[in-house]
């Protein structure tokens, strides 16, 4: 055994896990089987998948911190908050805006896809006498799909662009100004879509789905995949992210031993680096990457945290944060939102059981100075482009913030990228660019409607109109007599086939949600397994 230690700046990383009345507690984290992260945080503000009944909602809360209580806010939630309570059946997925900390996407069951805008005097004089919840109200209503809404992404470097994967085994990515038809379908995908992220600079988006492919799509030049490659080989839950500018991705998933992995993929042929085995536990590991090389790695039903640094094609691990709280879900805080001065280089949201626990990931230092090798520039909140700029092609790099003094800089020059001008339609030189989610008016939109020949409706509007949904219909042409033909027979039988087909294509459908449901009830169960392993070792250690 070699008597040398690997040099590293982060060997030492440690999770500070929060006070309990620094965290929140009396959460009512929903039910559903669906597995996605079930929370989400902005640089102000966390949002909780919620057990709802009579329809579907989440919960928008203030952000906790691991160093102090939340000012004017009670630790303990009320029975009853304020909610985001539009969509009518469960609500699978949220995501914050990397570019408003005030808005939120959310995605259900019921195919819809909704943005919300949070007001700061909602959390005011909460719990006081006289005091009612009023929920929150959607501004903007997308009818998404004709079936389940399960992730929904922000765009990470243009304005008012979000992607949504839906049960129709697609990806659509939508202009929030022009919401009536989703600006770019991806398809191709066998089964479920499981996870998605874009890259740094939003030209390229990876996917994971249960036909056990890896893709890589760019959204602008097609629906079809770019690259495709064979994942994970396990039956269970897959997950991607991208591993900041390296052109690496990194995915979870589990081999078909039911091994749990980990693996490295570059970009350019999809080839894999390296897949390293961790455990044969049963949980989804959730992979999390920051841009100091480090992957955070969070399996549901545990209740530790891995992290790993990369470099030179090879994870090497730090430490793992430890807990006898197993996790049901996690996400990280943008990187612009940390707290500097205590050397604080990542911060997770864990939910477990009714609570939500801050941990703080620090760098033990004693200097007070700025330490900028261990602080790089953060992904600012200022979009590099507009949403027409990103699907007519226009390639930029992302912008950053300085840490030390919150200036504004360029990242890396993206790679070069054809040409888009024939894959996208340019925008009409009437319609106007709304300033980032100047949306004001509830309204509904489906997602098939044809695109009207007119210049398209302005997102920013001074006068609330009434709600509006736009029909899928197009308009009837008249039919005469002569046109109207009696089917063959020949016909007759292929309009039976294809009706079989289509039964039988839903019958498929509703086997795979239902053995989606069963692995994941089998999760739950393992959970409660450890669970009670857990209390009968504290009894007997008493």
């Amino acid at each position: 055994m070699s008597r040398f230690v690997r040099a590293s700046k982060y060997r030492h990383v440690f999770g500070q896990p929060s006070k309990k009345e620094h965290g929140i507690e009396n959460v009512k984290v929903t039910n559903s089987a669906w597995d996605t992260n079930i929370i989400s945080a902005s640089g102000q503000y966390i949002s909780v998948n919620w057990n709802a009944s009579g329809g579907g909602a989440f919960a928008i809360l203030p952000l906790p911190s691991p160093f102090q209580p939340i000012s004017g806010f009670p630790h303990k939630l009320p029975d009853t908050i304020p909610m985001a309570r539009s969509h009518t059946a469960p609500v699978l997925d949220t995501d914050w805006s990397p570019h408003n900390d005030s808005i939120v996407a959310s995605g259900g069951e019921d195919g819809k896809v909704m943005i919300w805008k949070v007001e700061p005097s909602m959390f005011e004089n909460w719990g006081q006498e006289g005091w009612v919840a009023e929920d929150f109200d959607p501004v903007l209503r997308i009818d998404a799909s004709p079936r389940k809404v399960g992730q929904v992404v922000f765009h990470p470097t243009a304005a008012n662009v979000v992607a949504s994967a839906s049960g129709e085994y697609t990806v659509k990515l939508w202009d929030l100004a022009n919401p009536e038809d989703p600006r770019s379908v991806l398809s191709g995908h066998g089964d479920i879509v499981q996870s998605m992220a874009f890259n740094p600079t939003g030209t390229l988006l990876a996917t994971t789905s249960r036909d056990r492919k890896l893709r890589i799509f760019d959204p602008r030049v097609g629906g079809e995949a770019v690259r495709v490659n064979d994942g994970h080989t396990g039956i269970k839950g897959s997950r991607v992210t991208w591993m900041g500018d390296m052109d690496k991705l990194a995915t979870t998933g589990f081999s078909k031993m039911s091994e749990r992995q980990v693996g490295i993929w570059e970009t350019g042929g999809l080839a894999n680096v390296k897949t390293i085995g961790l455990d044969q536990s049963a949980g989804v590991v959730m992979p999390f990457w920051t841009d100091n090389n480090i992957l955070f790695l969070a399996g549901k039903g545990d209740g530790n945290i891995r992290y790993y640094e990369y470099d030179s094609d090879t994870l090497y691990a730090l430490d793992e944060h430890k807990s006898s709280e197993p996790q049901r879900g996690m996400c990280f805080l943008p990187r612009r939102a940390l707290r500097i001065a205590d050397c604080e280089i990542a911060r997770a949201y864990k939910v477990h059981g009714s609570s939500i626990e801050p941990i703080a990931f620090i760098v033990p230092r004693k200097a007070d100075s700025f330490q900028s090798d261990i602080f790089p520039p953060a992904p600012s909140i200022e979009p590099s482009l507009s949403a027409s700029e990103f699907f007519n092609g226009k390639v930029v790099p992302r912008k950053l913030v300085d840490l030390s003094n919150g200036s504004t800089l360029d990242g890396p020059k993206p790679s070069a990228a054809p040409s888009f001008s024939a894959a996208m339609p340019a925008t009409p030189a009437s319609a106007s660019v709304p300033s980032p989610y100047a949306i004001q008016p509830t309204r509904t939109f489906s997602a098939s409607a044809p695109t009207p020949a007119a210049a398209p409706q302005p997102a920013a509007i001074s006068i609330p109109e009434p709600k509006r949904t736009f029909s899928t219909s197009p308009s009837p042409t008249p039919v005469t007599a002569a046109e109207v033909k009696t089917p063959s027979r020949s016909q007759t039988i292929d309009n039976k086939q294809d009706d079989l087909a289509a039964e039988n294509q839903r019958l498929e459908g509703e086997l795979r949600d239902a053995r989606e449901k069963i692995r994941n009830l089998e999760l739950q169960v393992e959970t409660i397994r450890a669970n009670a392993r857990k209390a009968a070792q504290a009894l007997l250690s008493e």
